[in-house]
């Protein structure tokens, strides 16, 4: 079975290649001097400088600039300036989004103080707004319930939204603080950009609203955030005293020397800078346009960092023993120094078979192995007396008979006409009729052509779940690091209007068309990075969430809202939707794992026992961290929901 899958409230995004741009624009905030907060900072001004003049370099004329600043000194003729006040930022931002057309670009980079303040409309899963403070931001204001002057999360949304559903493409850069927790100190040199809640008058008693989420954007769209949810951002004076926040320091050096990169790429070289300096703070991206290229069309391949010899990446990250990759010196452009296969492979590292060239430290995949085939027993006929003729499928499965004593992966019954494929135990159809998947050919496709394809596909799927399964480990203190719970909205018949949602456990049964909600919460006392996929009758993995690039770290006590729905045409069979979460490292980047579905992105998994390599890869080596890389990653939590699909109303 397949199923049509859905992220909150809006349906995946496809991503595609956007189209050529048009005009580029751009709002530069910097808020350093404030007027009524005791909150003032050094590198606003200097940043909001150095990003215009980096967009300028990158094709964006200065008179479709507006730069929001005390100081205005320095800037590149032409530019637009204002004020860093609410009214002012806020007027700019409509003046960009009411002249921009379809296949622009608008960029919105802010530098100043975040923070965070009780979520008095309940759409937050953490039950707190991420608020900008521009100039004139103020202490909280009880007769407004919000922060006065501070610009909230909720209308940057908005704003976004407005000319993403016209078209327009985004680009946000935030080089502020996301919340006041997770502080790291800078020996003295550096101040962070964030302002707590004492310091805003918040009363300890406001309670958070509750509510629902709201829904995810949709459109072209890439944010690229100074650090994680529950860190600080930094800034700090360089050697000839001028400030500047670390964050904008290291994007504007890439941005100006990173030609034809995506900006998954320029975020990549970016982290790597960071984690190099002074600040440890570790920067986060999220959006449909990450593997685009910067203010232009198509797509670039993803770059791996390389250190010694291996590879900061692993089974997690789709690699396997066997792939093979170009290394290259830079995060994006140059030739290929060389290629090399990967030899062991961990769960988060990788190490490279062969000399590799002074000047490597990037690389990109460019193949991978075929997966290792299944083993199956010979095939069985269901019903001797059926009449069917099964030379062609008997010829098809040869090649995948089992050695003498070699336990089979599945058992193939010959029924129906076609091949129906049992589990190891040989029962057909244990969940009713039709539950055993069948190898159906495709039009214009062979027998031999439909066995290697859907054999292919279990491959894949069986070792994936089993790879997962041997990684997950027990939480020391018994607790589960996340909680799930579901509600189902039930079709009615014809798959017709579906009704209102209701607690339920998917293994009692749901029917086409049914939509199921999961409410994940982090009931753990550290972030966990969380990502759903669902394993399919047919042994397809789907990627359910996160979708469109988007962030999927949780905060402790925040939750979010999955939402699926099973195909019209799903037959009667048992699925899984797998919960896989795994405590947030603070040096490393978030750890999406719904690439793994990709068929190609697991290689060579049968036969490997996966709970030794992910022990071998918790082992510190060479003094633990190595390029801002954590080497001893922490356990992961697979929770397993099973899915029991009932065409027919029980």
């Amino acid at each position: 079975m397949r199923l049509t899958f859905s992220s909150l409230l809006g349906l995946v995004a496809v991503l595609t290649a956007p189209p050529a741009l048009a005009e580029l624009r751009a709002v530069l905030v910097g808020v350093g001097d404030y007027l009524v907060l005791d909150a003032d900072l050094k590198g606003p001004s200097n940043d909001v400088r150095l990003m215009a003049e980096t967009l300028a370099l990158r094709g964006v004329k200065p008179d479709a600039m507006t730069v929001l600043t005390a100081d205005p000194t320095g800037l590149p003729a032409g530019v637009t300036t204002a004020p860093p006040l609410r009214t002012d930022i806020l007027a700019a931002m409509e003046e960009v989004a009411a002249t921009s057309t379809p296949g622009d670009a608008v960029v919105f980079y802010f530098s100043g103080h975040g923070a965070q303040a009780p979520d008095m409309s309940g759409d937050e899963g953490g039950g707190y707004d991420e608020i900008l403070l521009p100039a004139d931001a103020a202490g909280w204001e009880g007769a407004i319930g919000a922060v006065e002057n501070a610009i909230l999360d909720d209308e940057l949304q908005a704003w976004a939204q407005g000319m993403l559903s016209r078209g327009v493409q985004v680009v946000g850069l935030i080089d502020a603080c996301h919340s006041a927790t997770g502080f790291r100190a800078l020996g003295g040199a550096g101040v962070a950009r964030v302002v707590d809640e004492a310091a805003l008058g918040i009363p300890d008693d406001v309670t958070p609203a509750a509510g629902n989420p709201v829904p995810p954007l949709s459109g072209d769209f890439v944010f690229l955030y100074s650090s994680q949810s529950d860190q600080r951002s930094f800034e700090y004076p360089m050697a000839d005293g001028t400030w500047h926040g670390e964050f904008t320091l290291r994007l504007a050096q890439t941005l100006q020397g990173a030609d034809q990169a995506s900006w998954a790429q320029v975020f990549a070289a970016t982290t790597e800078a960071m984690v190099q300096g002074p600040a440890r703070q570790m920067p986060d991206g999220e959006g449909t346009l990450l593997q685009a290229q910067v203010f232009g069309t198509g797509a670039a391949a993803a770059r791996l960092a390389v250190e010694g010899g291996k590879l900061s990446a692993g089974l997690l990250h789709g690699l396997a023993e066997g792939a093979e990759v170009a290394l290259y010196a830079g995060p994006a452009g140059g030739e290929a120094l060389g290629i090399l296969p990967l030899g062991k492979v961990t769960a988060r590292e990788a190490t490279l078979s062969g000399p590799v060239p002074e000047a490597a430290a990037w690389a990109e995949v460019v193949s991978t192995p075929p997966p290792k085939p299944l083993v199956l027993a010979a095939p069985v006929r269901a019903d001797a007396a059926d009449g069917m003729d099964y030379t062609a499928w008997e010829a098809a499965l040869a090649p995948t008979r089992p050695a003498p004593g070699q336990k089979p992966d599945l058992v193939p019954i010959l029924t129906g006409g076609t091949v129906a494929l049992a589990g190891a135990d040989g029962v057909l159809d244990p969940a009713g009729p039709g539950s055993s998947p069948r190898i159906t050919p495709m039009p214009g496709e062979s027998e031999n052509e439909a066995t290697a394809r859907t054999l292919e596909t279990a491959a894949h799927g069986l070792g994936l779940r089993a790879v997962l399964a041997g990684a997950a480990g027990r939480s020391l203190t018994g607790k589960p690091a996340l909680t799930v719970a579901v509600a189902r909205r039930a079709a009615g018949p014809g798959c017709g209007a579906v009704a209102e949602a209701a607690p339920h456990d998917p293994a009692d049964g749901v029917n086409p068309c049914d939509q199921l909600w999961l409410t994940l919460t982090n009931s753990g006392g550290k972030a966990q990075d969380v990502s759903v996929l669902y394993f399919a009758a047919d042994f397809t993995v789907s990627p359910i969430w996160p979708s469109q690039n988007l962030a999927n770290r949780l905060a402790p006590g925040e939750s979010v809202r999955v939402g699926l729905m099973i195909e019209a045409d799903s037959t009667v069979g048992l699925e899984e939707i797998w919960v896989l979460a795994v405590p947030a490292d603070p040096a490393m980047p978030r750890l999406d794992l719904t690439g793994l579905a990709d068929p190609g992105a697991m290689r060579d998994l049968a036969g490997t026992d996966p709970m030794t390599l992910w022990l071998e890869s918790r082992l510190p080596l060479d003094g633990a961290v190595t390029r801002g890389f954590s080497l001893k990653p922490a356990t992961l939590t697979m929770i397993r929901q099973v899915v029991r699909v009932t065409p027919f109303a029980e």
